[in-house]
């Protein structure tokens, strides 16, 4: 059941895509207007040019935030074997947070926790 089976899911996906794909240029009328190419921001139509610079800033905040929101995916299974495993779990875990407390200062001296 090993490998042949994911072949089998890989090709069943792709397959699945295209087909997906084939009916959709089949089924639907080709047509642009004006209205399909603006952008739409809570009905309200825009003023001035839509493409402006964000500043990188709000990016980073994300991205520390999914971090840390990512270790405490891997604290669940931790905590429900913590007694079974004993010490070693717990220099593990202990490990881990210094690693990530490293990126948390990091990110501090960059500045990029600082909201403008």
């Amino acid at each position: 059941m090993g490998a042949a089976s994911i072949i089998i899911l890989a090709i069943a996906a792709i397959a699945f895509s295209v087909i997906a794909l084939l009916i959709s240029k089949l089924v639907l009328k080709a047509g642009t207007n004006e209205q399909k190419g603006e952008p739409y921001e809570c009905g309200i139509p825009t003023k001035g040019p839509s493409w402006i610079q964000f500043n990188v800033g709000y990016y980073l905040f994300a991205l520390i935030f999914l971090i840390f929101d990512v270790e405490l995916i891997f604290l669940y299974p931790w905590a429900v074997v913590v007694k079974s495993v004993g010490w070693l779990a717990l220099i593990e875990v202990v490990i881990f947070f210094f690693i990530l407390f490293m990126g948390f200062l990091y990110a501090h001296k960059k500045g990029a926790l600082k909201w403008q």
